[in-house]
Formats: structure tokens, sequence, C-alpha cells
């Protein structure tokens, strides 16, 4: 995936009677109306947009014109401005055309292939391209080949995360189970690197079902000159569910310190959950490092002192990403594995998996920052090459291949271990150690009414 650089000239002037803005990068305009912004994703005989335009535009232009509308407008412009309605075509001209009109569409198929969901969509790709194809039967076989990756593209994303993992709604614990029924994280897997490894393939293998689309819908808003109904609706599921596993996580962990008995095995649990975050760490998986880390710092585990006592932290206040300096630490962190990433020499040194809450919380903090429009009405295309830049530096580092081998064993019990709710892990830390004040103490009676029906 490629991010903004050098972008190619439009191919026409505006023909709205208004100049775009002064150019940002080379021929990408700070603004520019909508109508010139589509012109320039148009090629023609002499000119193709560069692939920075292409997904700059392409993610952006979803929170003013639905991806089916935009496609019909870019076929409409082609067909009109190369004259493939006429009874007899130019063949030269449609030879220089064709390869470039294909290119354009295995790109934004390739990127965006939910955008090819509905069938309107596939009949504007088919009815533009069987216009060129008797110029050339090679064109005929190419559009064949792209369609037949799209459908696997969908098909292949059809199989999302909740089919794929299936644990968005795990058994929740509200009390200890009896010892004879309940198993242990450390009885499955023992090794911390061995978790974070198979952490790391539970991380990819979620993101790989994100689409670079869905950053921009989680916060479309009503467009002002356009309907009053926002252009898209539950269509981030992928990215929510994305969300839910990292809480999932921080859950687990809190789950499997708060669960033993004696002060002496949760203190092992912490200790093994720190060399854990560490081995993350040192992987690139920032994503389950803050998912155990806010484990640890939940509040029915963080009151647990006497099990504190016997955990050596001074290694667990290495690993703390500090939140005070807008995350300055794990920042720093996260430019260094990014840096490595792209001089890597093995697949391992290529992984880079972001803190996701915080990645969403900047490009949220971007999209409330800058309007998507001006006062003149053009769109603000440089708000949208610093979103592109952002989310297709994500887009590079959910596509590398998971390196570790998958533990089937490992893994399942990471998606359907069952976890304690909230009450039912403060009712954990109370019985594992006593309330200590009398807010504590009232929570707890209160607790055990609810849930042990006890007083």
């Amino acid at each position: 995936m490629v991010t903004p650089g050098s972008l190619g000239p439009p191919a026409t002037e505006p023909t709205d009677g208004k100049q775009a803005g002064q150019p940002l990068l080379d021929g990408a305009p700070s603004s520019a109306s909508l109508d010139t912004l589509i012109q320039q994703l148009v090629p023609t005989t002499d000119y193709y947009p560069e692939k920075a335009y292409i997904f700059t535009f392409l993610l952006s232009s979803r929170l003013f014109i639905e991806p089916r509308e935009l496609l019909a407008r870019v076929c409409h412009l082609c067909i009109e401005q190369q004259q493939l309605d006429q009874p007899v075509l130019d063949k030269a001209r449609v030879r220089k055309f064709g390869p470039k009109l294909l290119q354009l569409l295995a790109e934004w198929t390739e990127t965006f292939p939910r955008d090819f969901q509905e069938e309107s969509t596939i009949g504007h790709l088919k009815d533009v391209m069987g216009r060129i194809a008797p110029c050339d039967e090679a064109y005929r076989k190419r559009m064949q080949q792209l369609l037949q990756a799209l459908h696997q593209r969908l098909a292949a994303q059809g199989q999302g995360p909740e089919g794929l993992l299936g644990a968005d709604k795990p058994v929740s614990y509200r009390t200890k189970p009896p010892a004879s029924i309940h198993r242990e994280l450390l009885g499955v897997c023992s090794d911390p690197y061995t978790l974070a490894q198979q952490l790391t393939h539970v991380e990819l293998e979620r993101l790989r079902h994100i689409g670079p689309e869905e950053f921009v819908q989680a916060f479309v808003n009503k467009d002002p000159l356009a309907s009053t109904k926002p252009c898209f609706s539950d269509k981030t599921n992928n990215l929510e569910a994305y969300v839910k596993w990292f809480n999932r996580l921080c859950y687990l962990v809190a789950t499997e310190i708060c669960m033993p008995a004696k002060k002496k095995q949760r203190a092992q649990v912490v200790e093994f959950f720190i060399d854990v975050a560490r081995e993350c760490f040192n992987i690139g998986n920032f994503n389950s490092l803050m998912a155990i880390i806010s484990g640890m710092n939940m509040s029915p585990v963080s009151r647990l002192k006497k099990t504190w006592a016997k955990v050596k932290t001074a290694k667990f206040f290495i690993l703390e990403m500090d939140p005070t300096g807008n995350f300055c630490n794990y920042r720093t962190a996260l430019r260094g594995a990014a840096h490595r990433s792209l001089t890597a020499h093995s697949s391992r040194e290529k992984i880079v998996i972001p803190f996701f809450s915080l990645l969403i919380k900047d490009i949220y903090f971007l999209n409330e920052g800058c309007a998507n429009r001006l006062p003149n009405g053009h769109v603000n295309f440089e708000k949208f090459l610093e979103l592109s830049k952002q989310v297709g530096e994500f887009i590079t580092w959910k596509q590398v291949e998971c390196p570790f081998e998958q533990d089937p064993s490992i893994t399942h019990y990471l998606h359907t271990a069952p976890i304690f709710s909230e009450d039912g892990l403060y009712l954990a830390s109370y019985e594992s150690e006593s309330p200590e004040n009398q807010t504590e103490k009232e929570r707890w009676k209160s607790l055990r009414s609810s849930i042990l029906g006890k007083t």
C-alpha cells in the first residue's frame, strides 16, 4: 500500500468556474471541488493518476459520495471522454487508454474490494470494459481475471473474525468455578515467548479483515452539502470486532490473575504476563502489550497488594507505556519498530502491530480537528492527505504474513476461555484479599448479596 508522494497533474482544468487550491504536493491541490477531484482520478490516453492520489481520494471520497455512485461517474467520464459510445471506435486511441483503465480498476478492487459488493457496481465494470474489449481480446481476459480476484477477496473477507474466531460473546464467570473444572492459561502454555507468538498470530489474523475504508466510515458525519442522511452505517464490523478482542484480552489477563486462591500462584501469573508483555514488545506487537498492561492495571488486580508484594516489579515498570505526554514512550517505541520494519531482513522484523485504540483516537482527533469542506465548498484535500498517511501505514503493517506457526490449542483458549465480568473480577479480588476500607467492604457486601445471594 502506498501513501501520498508526488502526485500527477489533473486531467483537465476545473469545470465549475472555481480554481483549485494551491498545490500541497506536486500536483495535489490542498483543496478543490469534488468534481475536480473526480476528474483527476479518471485516466486518459496520456495521463494516469499517481497511486498515492488514487488511495487518498478513494479513501476519503466516501465522506461525500457513495462508492457505487463514484464508480458510475468515473465510468461515464471514461465513456464520454474516450468516445466509447460511438459505433466505430478509434482502436489506436483505445489501446492507449485501455491498459490505464484496467490498472485503475485493478487498484480500486484490490484496495477497496467492499466497494464492489453490490451487483450494480459489477455491472458498471462489465459495461465499460465491454466497450473496449472488441479492440483487444486481452482486455476481456484481464477483466475476467480481475473479477475472479475480486470475488476471492470478497469471499475471504466474508469469513470475518467472528466466523473464524467465534468468541465475541464468551462465557462470563460471575464467581470462581471449582478448581476441578477450571483450566488455567499456564496449563495450556507456560512459555512467555510462545504465548507472545500466538497472540501475534491472533492480532494479525484479526487485522487482516479490517479494510482501510472502515477508518473513515467509523467517523462519517452528515455532509452539509449532501442529503440529511449519513453516507454509510454499520460498515465497521471488523474494526469494532478488533476493539472487542483488545477488551477481551484485558479481561482474560485480569481473570487469570484473580482466579488462583493463593497469593504465591497469583504472583506467578503476574510475572508470567510481565514476561509475555516484554516478548510482545520485542516482537513489535504493541496491541497485545497494551492489553496485558491494561489488564494488570485494572482495579481488581492493582488492589492485590499482598500479591504484588511477591512480584519482582522492577521489570514491570520497564514495560509501562505511560499515557502522560500523549503516550510519548509508546510513540517512540512504535517509531523504532516502524523503522526496523522498513529495513527488515526477515519476516519477524517486519511485524508492527500498533496500539489500536490510540490509532483510532489519533484518527478521530484528526477528523474532528479539521473540516471536511472549506467555506467555499471545496473538499479539504490537505486533511485527507494526512489521513491517508496514517491509514496507509497501518494497511502496510497489517499485510505482513505472520512468521510464527499457529498452535490451535493456545489460540482456541485465547478465544474461548471464560472470563470474569467486571463484578465477578471485583468479587474474586475481594475473596483473594479482603477489603481494606469501608468503600470496598460495602461493595463486597453488595456483590456477595447480588451474585452469591449471601449477606
